[in-house]
């Protein structure tokens, strides 16, 4: 770090390019020959290096600094995923921190200095921001100011004390005759130094960041890591789990779906999950509902919590945090969730098992820049099915409706239709190529005879409804709609049929007027031009003569057809009904 702080206080007091901490310019001196150049960006306190790269050629006061904390001294044996990630997170409050005590609040960034750090979402994933690898340690003594004396290993093989923070030097291992590299975990961050203040950028960079490493270092809480190491590993066993047995996701009792207002974090005070009656099983320990393969339909009124679950499952195909509320959702990692994208662009795609015909294309190889509704969830479809997707996961809401069904009457009014609906491949996609759907359906009864099993939302619980749904679907179907008219038949009579006769009344009184005015005007009108312009010579002469009142007088000509419409147009809009 003395290094460190030698090129920034010795830069140019207007200067904000930090050149010289970015080549890292080392010269090792000799007696008898010309100093030998070494460029190493990498500055030390004790076994800890902090490596400074550019962040933008055109921000060179914005460095990225990568924090290599040696593994042995959390000390971390895993290196996985989940442990990465769980280091990563407890060292965020340390920036924070930071941050909360770097001078005045009202200053910019710019002007006062500010540590960037990335904020996770609640997903544990490989980041490019924290890493493992093996990092060569320091392998010079300084002797001076930016003069080094490169570490012989032999030589210094019998130094015997060393103090991290204090002794810059390293001790090599026995046996070996160079610097050690040792195992570490990198932590990427970017640092703005404040404009024009290179001592207090020499205090961020070798004092405050130094010290709320080595404070993270000396407090980091080893139970935590391990319990997220354990959640981790017991994600990985569900998943193998549902590749094993052909499930498509596991949702465990008492996990919390919904997610609070503009957040990521689980709603407080929420209904947490259960089993339908009869449906729980028992994996890795952990009572929970399986999704199993097949067409799966969830229904429900609306604010029942279908769509919430969908979602659920959806953000499933990764892991979770602890006290995410639905770490314990699990969903096969090829799944992916449908929708309509009216104007996405599409390359290539074949779209016949739906398009049978596309004008002026091909619906076999497929290309445009701007889709419809339907042509992009069709397009959507087919790539997932592409990539190898075992799982398509459909809200209605979010679909395309000419795509998704079409009801018997509309099929005999139209003739010449192009669209195959999805409700009739659906199975299709199942039977022939593995790939189940989980569906949220509202407002049509078209895929309960297409689904495999059918679950109802109510009050926020599930349940399994498959059997009376596909019987009161075949009911309505078989008998031509007959119960729909004995509901309307119910209907007549009632106090809700007399409030509406009585609002239809005063609507067609109110087109029956309209209707009466207009035709009044339309008379009024075609009698007065009728009289005054006998003709078209008349009607000619008129313009004419009018044209020549009005020259010269600066107002704008309006003929007598323009000035008809303009009534009667006024009067349409006066009186046309609202309903």
């Amino acid at each position: 770090m003395k290094r460190l702080k030698y090129y920034i206080l010795n830069m140019k007091p207007a200067s904000e390019t930090y050149e010289e901490m970015y080549e890292g310019k080392m010269l090792e001196s000799f007696l008898d020959k010309d100093p030998i150049v070494h460029n190493h960006a990498v500055y030390w306190d004790g076994e800890i290096g902090y490596e400074m790269t550019k962040s933008n050629r055109l921000e060179l006061s914005k460095p990225t600094v990568t924090i290599h904390i040696p593994a042995k001294q959390f000390p971390v044996e895993d290196t996985g995923t989940a442990a990465l990630d769980s280091v990563f997170r407890a060292f965020i409050p340390y920036i924070r921190e930071l941050n909360e005590g770097n001078g005045n609040r009202k200053r910019t960034a710019r002007e006062n200095g500010y540590y960037y750090i990335y904020e996770p979402n609640n997903k544990v994933l490989a980041r490019n921001v924290v890493s493992a690898k093996m990092v060569p340690q320091k392998y010079y003594r300084i002797l001076g100011k930016n003069t080094i004396e490169p570490i012989d290993g032999l030589r210094d093989r019998g130094l015997t004390s060393y103090s991290p923070g204090k002794n810059c030097m390293i001790q090599p291992m026995d046996g070996q005759r160079g610097i050690p590299s040792y195992l570490c975990v990198s932590i990427m961050i970017q640092v703005q130094l404040p404009e024009g203040k290179h001592k207090k950028a020499v205090q961020m960079l070798t004092h405050d960041l130094p010290e709320a490493v080595n404070r993270f270092v000396e407090e980091f809480d080893q139970k935590r890591l391990k319990e997220a190491v354990a959640l981790y590993e017991k994600q990985e066993a569900i998943r193998a789990w549902l590749r094993e047995t052909g499930h498509c996701a596991f949702v465990a009792e008492g996990s919390i779906l919904p997610r609070s207002k503009g957040g990521d974090s689980p709603l407080p005070g929420a209904v947490p999950f259960a089993a339908p009656q009869g449906e729980a099983v028992e994996v890795e320990g952990l009572k929970g509902m399986v999704f199993r393969k097949g067409v799966t339909v969830i229904t429900g009124g609306g604010y029942s919590g279908k769509s919430t679950l969908l979602d659920a499952l959806s953000a499933g195909i990764y892991n979770h945090i602890g006290g995410d509320g639905r770490e314990l959702v699990i969903t096969d990692a090829s799944a992916m969730k449908i929708s309509a994208e009216d104007g996405r662009s599409i390359r290539h795609v074949n779209l016949s098992p739906f398009i049978k015909w596309i004008p002026g294309g091909d619906p076999k190889d497929f290309s445009t820049e701007h889709a419809s509704g339907s042509t992009s969830q069709a397009a959507n479809i087919m790539e997932a099915v592409g990539w190898g997707s075992r799982l398509l996961m459909i809200d209605e809401d979010k679909s395309a409706t000419n795509f998704m069904i079409q009801d018997r009457a509309m099929k005999a009014l139209i003739e010449k239709e192009p669209i195959t609906p999805f409700v009739e491949r659906v199975q299709e996609l199942s039977v022939r190529k593995g790939v189940s759907t989980i569906l949220v359906i509202g407002g049509s009864s078209e895929y309960l005879q297409a689904a495999d099993r059918i679950y109802m939302m109510k009050d926020y619980r599930i349940q399994q409804v498959t059997d009376m749904a596909k019987a009161l679907q075949a009911e309505y179907a078989g008998r031509g709609g007959e119960k729909l008219w004995q509901e309307k038949n119910a209907y007549e009579g009632s106090e809700l049929q007399a409030e509406y006769t009585d609002w239809e009344k005063k609507r067609l009184c109110l087109t029956e007027n309209a209707e009466r005015n207009r035709t009044e005007v339309l008379e009024e009108t075609a009698g007065r031009n009728s009289k005054e312009l006998p003709g078209e010579a008349a009607g000619a002469m008129g313009r004419k003569s009018s044209r020549s009142r009005l020259k010269g007088t600066g107002r704008r000509h309006s003929s007598p057809g323009r000035s008809r419409n303009r009534r009667i147009l006024q009067i349409q809009t006066r009186w046309t009904p609202i309903f």
